[in-house]
């Protein structure tokens, strides 16, 4: 059976974001295991895309998807399968998610992808969850994915679920992939990773004070080209690493200055400039299609 055309009769295309980590500190460890963590998520205007088109035989089909990741374990497929029990619909959907962020960055990538799944097709379906209840089933498949549900750069606690949104200043930033894929799983294994910084307040953190990411003196260790990043980008301003991932950051000062420094970005490193976010591109589309429904009635 040939797949549908990614455009066309009954498609939608909806913006899925990218997000960077102006900060990431572990602060304690549950007794389940998982890390308690304090962060900052800025949403970017930059990201991946996801095509939906509703089918009337309850399938959930994908036609496209990221490299080497079987739709069973498709974050984006997960997410429809989700929305579908939590909401009783006998409908599905065809999708195909065009992929930008790379694996394994620290982006936010397949996270960003199943909120979108979410969003669009409670709209699409007419499940009517509100946005609470999408951002508690998102958790379920991942603790990034409130964040993207929500759509709010955010103040973030607990394992990345207790948001806190923050009117953070537009910023540009100038976003390097080394070509590395870090699993997040194997770092935070690691013996030698710092798990009890002392918590700290959005106050202090909007007052400037020195953040940092746990995980970038382990990863700069184990993968060498995330640390000829850093090498390339710190005489440039201060360098992040975003999430736990293998993305490197640096804010600028506009889109041109830099495009113009990732001109010059070492051999076998992707670069792109984004602009930080306070509003998810998701729901400033979102917002533009009830409109559009509100006024064909």
């Amino acid at each position: 059976m040939t797949a549908p055309a990614p455009a066309g009769p009954g498609w939608s295309s909806w913006p899925a974001p990218a997000k960077l980590n102006l900060f990431l500190h572990i602060v304690g460890r549950r007794a389940d295991g998982y890390h308690q963590l304090q962060t900052v998520f800025h949403l970017l205007d930059w990201g991946d895309r996801i095509r939906l088109r509703p089918r009337a035989d309850g399938r959930i089909v994908r036609h496209d998807g990221p490299a080497g990741v079987p739709p069973e374990d498709d974050l984006a497929v997960r997410a429809a399968a989700a929305l579908q029990a939590a909401c009783g619909t006998g409908a599905g959907a065809d999708i195909l998610v065009e992929k930008h962020i790379p694996l394994g960055a620290g982006l936010g990538g397949g996270s960003s992808d199943a909120a979108t799944v979410l969003v669009a097709l409670n709209r699409l379906w007419g499940c009517g969850l509100a946005m609470d209840d999408l951002a508690e089933l998102g958790l379920r498949l991942g603790a990034d994915v409130p964040v993207f549900v929500q759509g709010r750069s955010a103040f973030a606690e607990g394992i990345g679920e207790r948001l806190t949104p923050l009117a953070l200043a537009p910023q540009w930033y100038l976003v390097v992939h080394p070509g590395v894929h870090v699993p997040t799983a194997d770092l935070f294994r690691a013996p030698e990773l710092t798990r009890d910084t002392p918590a700290t307040t959005i106050s202090r953190f909007l007052s400037g004070e020195t953040a940092f990411n746990a995980f970038e003196p382990l990863v700069r260790r184990r993968y060498p080209a995330v640390a000829r990043a850093f090498e390339w980008l710190e005489p440039h301003g201060v360098a992040r690493l975003s999430g736990s991932g293998s993305a490197v950051f640096v804010p600028v000062a506009s889109a041109e200055d830099g495009y113009r420094l990732a001109g010059d970005r070492p051999a076998g490193m992707t670069a792109f400039v984004a602009q930080g976010l306070d509003r998810s591109p998701l729901h400033a589309m979102l917002e533009r299609r009830e409109g559009e429904d509100n006024s064909d009635s």
